[in-house]
């Protein structure tokens, strides 16, 4: 197994995770589980294949599949033994927006060449199964918390993209990405790092536009 492989599965099963942890807070049957799990493992890699125009990953090899179904199963009946689900969720979902956004980078650079597109490809990765998961779950958003978030996935998909770019070994660059990326998505959550947001102002009165005119 390649360590891209390993990536990926490994990213499959963490959001799995965190999906099926949201089917728990809703109190939902096993078919919610299994409908959440798949929702949040494999939602962020197949808009990424769509976008690239490649066989979507979970049809070419449906072991993804099976994947979030075991996991789904295991949270079902253990669940209710963690204290804190929501909080147990959060450090899931920094595992695998890890995991992910390297995951992402390294399939949008090998398709396309371009740096560019291995970034957002690696953010979109790692951050729409998620972003799925808290609108159909209705929890708050992850995008809309001034927490680090969608920029941890672009500073791992980055350190990924640039460390290849300067020659260094792919599963280094890997490593780095994934460190990267875990690091600042863990300080948001422990200590909630946040970007500076933008402050709304008020606008000119519309005499004040006319005179200008």
């Amino acid at each position: 197994m390649t360590w891209l492989l390993a990536f990926d599965y490994a990213g499959v099963a963490v959001f799995a995770a965190t999906g099926a942890l949201a089917a728990s807070r809703k109190e939902l049957d096993l078919i919610g589980f299994l409908f959440f799990a798949a929702l949040t493992g494999i939602g962020g890699g197949t808009v990424r294949d769509l976008v690239l125009d490649a066989p979507v990953f979970w049809v070419k090899d449906p072991t993804h599949l099976l994947v979030c179904g075991v996991v789904a199963v295991l949270v079902f009946f253990t669940a209710h033994l963690v204290e804190s689900r929501y909080r147990l969720l959060l450090w899931l979902d920094a595992v695998g927006l890890a995991a992910y956004s390297v995951m992402g980078a390294a399939k949008g650079l090998a398709l396309s060449g371009s740096p560019t597109v291995g970034i957002v490809t690696g953010v979109m990765t790692a951050t729409v199964g998620g972003i799925l998961r808290d609108v159909v779950a209705e929890e708050p958003s992850v995008l809309l918390q001034r927490e680090v978030y969608v920029t941890a996935a672009m500073a791992g998909a980055a350190v990924y993209v640039f460390a290849t770019a300067g020659g260094v070994l792919a599963w280094i660059a890997a490593v780095a990405g994934v460190t990267a990326a875990f690091m600042l998505r863990a300080g948001a959550i422990r200590y909630g790092w946040s970007i500076p947001a933008y402050r709304a102002r008020a606008g000119r009165r519309p005499e004040n536009i006319a005179d200008r005119r």
